[in-house]
């Protein structure tokens, strides 16, 4: 199975799943074929008839955000997803469950949204959503088990062991959604089953979300060109961009996600929308701040994501504390190497995926944790020996005794780190009181974090940058972080002798925000960010 690549028209290598993994944070350029470490071969391979279009179909668009058209009618088509090597073993168990007990009953079922994007582009899909003919009351009797949530949009929650997958309907989504734009015509030659597919894909915020996928049938629909999108790799609003995101401020955030994961840009009215209605997220809810962020840090596109904020004059906004310091590096695009907070979250991607995220905490500890050693920058050795008592909650002066036998070369290219032997010179206690100082500014930089007045003055060197106070962290979480990151043990019976940093992750753990597992992890990026292991 060909395993897909950020831009659709490149070609894509060709290795069994688990031997892709360790190789797709690679640029394209450095990709050759090779043998994977089970002895898959990697080979050259076009992505499946994926290709990009003719000049002459891609003339005719308009920054409004629809294509021009005489009849303002949107070209729909009604494609064999044999074409983009999408298959029924490529469904979860338990989604096919779901859909097949309904369609027993008699409903129509599809799988709808960027499950559908993602499997065209032969990625593993964060979540499947399924779609449906039946009344949500139908859905419930179908699944005696199953959660109607939401009041706006409700939606059914059908719980398959503990995995939740999130049913809707076309008639709630009638009811509930929009009116379609006027300008969009009813396609020629749509029928009634159609009509209802087309009116729900108006609905949607981008083209590549806008995807129905029949598995019964092996049939996906495009009604709003959102295959035309994928293929040129451009993430397009269904309507004008500024109306949309005016409708709901959360797109500019998705904007940004689905470009930083699939390696999309944003067309050129979304682009311009995004900076003019940045500062609208300030109105948004914190909770769904917390929530888009962590989509954009805990599934495995966080570097990218923080690079388009970046770009786009978001992180400002968002996380004032980070873009205070991407300022004070002079940070540009191409010099990341020395930027050690997007070196710790490159690490962080290299360890999590769509399908194995991790919990807020684990991002929002390295964010802390990067705060502190740039308000005061640690020897290598004392950072080295709080990861180690983190890590395996061992003792600190075990921790000590294992850090100052490493002979690993540090990444010099950080300020973040002090060279300056006289930290840790001396006695063990003055590298002890290194260590929990550390320890302690964690927690203070958490608290920061938290703390309005703090975010509202981050950006005041630089007065043409937007002011933003924004607290999306809850008071709970932040205790929950401080707690997790912000105490060493002086004193353990924890296991002795060096601990393995290579040990298999339990992504169930992590991704539950399991105490110990998060720990673990996290000890484990900023090790490896200060000891990178090919120095």
């Amino acid at each position: 199975m060909a395993y897909g690549t950020f831009a659709i028209s490149s070609k894509a290598l060709v290795f069994c799943r688990p031997c892709y993994g360790s190789i797709r944070d690679l640029p394209f350029s450095l990709r050759t074929p090779t043998i994977g470490r089970c002895g898959c071969v990697g080979a050259i391979a076009a992505p499946r008839n994926l290709v990009k279009p003719r000049k002459e179909e891609s003339r005719g668009k308009d920054v409004s955000g629809a294509r021009k058209s005489k009849d303002k009618t949107m070209p729909w088509k009604k494609l064999d997803a044999n074409e983009f090597g999408i298959q029924r073993s490529m469904i979860p168990e338990s989604t096919r469950m779901v859909l097949n007990k309904l369609r027993k009953k008699g409903f129509q079922v599809y799988l709808v949204g960027g499950c559908v994007r993602d499997l065209i582009l032969d990625r593993i899909p964060k979540d499947f959503d399924v779609i449906t003919s039946a009344e949500l009351k139908e859905v419930r009797q179908v699944f005696p088990r199953c959660q109607i949530v939401g009041r706006r949009f409700p939606i059914c929650h059908v719980y398959v062991d503990d995995i939740i997958i999130e049913v809707s309907s076309f008639s709630t989504s009638a009811r509930t959604g929009k009116a379609p734009n006027k300008n969009f015509r009813k396609p020629v030659g749509c029928n009634e089953r159609d009509y209802i597919r087309w009116k729900n894909c108006l609905q949607r915020d981008f083209t590549v979300n806008g995807l129905m996928f029949d598995p019964l049938e092996n049939v996906v629909y495009d009604y709003i060109g959102g295959v035309e999108d994928i293929k040129n790799s451009k993430v397009r609003t269904v309507s004008a961009a500024k109306l949309s995101f005016v409708e709901d401020k959360a797109r500019i955030l998705r904007a940004i996600r689905i470009a930083a994961r699939l390696g999309f840009s944003l067309t050129k009215d979304v682009a311009v929308s995004v900076k003019e209605l940045s500062s609208s997220l300030l109105r948004l809810d914190p909770s769904r701040v917390q929530m888009e962020i962590n989509y954009m840090l805990a599934y495995g596109s966080a570097e990218a994501s923080l690079r388009l904020l970046w770009r786009f004059g978001l992180l400002e906004i968002l996380l004032p504390i980070q873009a205070s310091y991407f300022v004070s590096q002079g940070f540009r695009r191409r010099d990341g190497r020395s930027n050690m907070l997007l070196s710790m979250f490159r690490n962080l991607d290299r360890l999590v995926a769509p399908d194995r995220p991790c919990a807020e905490l684990l991002w929002i500890g390295i964010l802390a944790f990067h705060k502190a050693l740039v308000d005061q920058p640690r020897n290598p050795t004392v950072v080295a020996s709080y990861c180690l008592a983190i890590y395996s909650d061992i003792s600190l002066s075990e921790a000590m005794e294992i850090a100052k036998t490493n002979t690993k070369q540090h990444n010099s290219n950080f300020q973040e780190l002090s060279v300056h032997e006289k930290d840790i010179a001396g006695s063990g206690s003055k590298l002890s009181q290194q260590v929990m100082s550390l320890a302690e500014s964690v927690k203070s930089a958490a608290r920061k974090m938290h703390d309005r007045d703090y975010l509202a003055n981050a950006m005041s060197k630089y007065p043409q940058a937007p002011s933003s106070d924004m607290v999306f962290m809850s008071r709970p979480l932040l205790e929950r972080v401080q707690r997790m990151f912000g105490s060493v043990r002086r004193k353990g019976d924890g296991e002795r002798g060096v601990p393995s940093l290579d040990r298999r992750i339990n992504y169930k753990s992590l991704a539950l925000g399991d105490f110990h597992e998060t720990r673990r992890v996290f000890a484990r990026i900023v090790f490896d960010t200060v000891y990178p292991p090919k120095i």
